[in-house]
């Protein structure tokens, strides 16, 4: 009887060490959730690492081609913009040149110059012998005497030579009116609008003579 007894106490500890592991294999990793054996349990644990794995795999797969189509879209939307961006400067060119009109011809472009060049000087303003500068009344003012003593020795050289200039010479003759002109605008206040316009016209007019040759 003692033997039969130490016996069932020794089977219930194992019965139950062995549901214990059969449960694990039933239930968890297998089917029941508990492996039956320690070699079974190793087993199921690394199907889950590999199972694991694979989903991270999967995981990147699925981010590295959604990154691809990512890009692929910026990539068109790009190519959208600046295919509308130029199609729109096409555009913007053709209705200018509809709004302009066709293209000047060469005669014409040397006509409307002549047009908006200031008018020559005549001989009593402008002497081609001698070079000698006949001013409006308003700029021969003290204050404009350093204008006409370099003018009126770059005009007499001109006239000397036979009305040939210097590229320098040229230079500073358009230097020297430019400054007149500033000068001259600094005071425009004192002046009537009728005289301020003819002696601004006859500086403009003189600047343009050095362009020609003298007559």
């Amino acid at each position: 009887m003692l033997a039969v007894a130490v016996a069932a106490g020794l089977a219930i500890p194992a019965a139950r060490l062995e549901a214990k592991w059969g449960g694990y294999g039933m239930g968890g990793w297998g089917m029941g959730g508990w492996a039956s054996t320690a070699q079974q349990g190793a087993d199921m644990g690394m199907a889950a690492v590999v199972r694991a794995q694979g989903y991270a795999n999967l995981k990147n797969s699925e981010a590295a081609k959604n990154w691809e189509e990512a890009k692929t879209m910026e990539m068109q939307n790009r190519l959208r913009w600046s295919e509308t961006y130029f199609e729109m400067r096409r555009t913007n060119r053709e209705a200018r040149a509809a709004e302009a009109g066709p293209p000047i011809t060469q005669e014409q472009a040397i006509r409307l110059a002549k047009m908006s060049a200031p008018a020559r000087l005549t001989s009593t303003q402008l002497d081609p012998v001698t070079g000698h500068i006949e001013y409006p009344m308003i700029l021969t003012s003290d204050i404009y005497e350093q204008y006409r003593k370099q003018l009126d020795s770059l005009f007499s050289q001109r006239a000397a030579s036979g009305g040939s200039l210097t590229y320098d010479d040229f230079k500073t003759i358009q230097d020297t009116v430019s400054q007149f002109i500033d000068t001259l605008q600094a005071h425009v206040s004192e002046y009537a609008a009728g005289d301020f316009g003819r002696a601004r016209t006859f500086l403009d007019s003189l600047a343009h003579e050095a362009r020609m040759p003298a007559s």
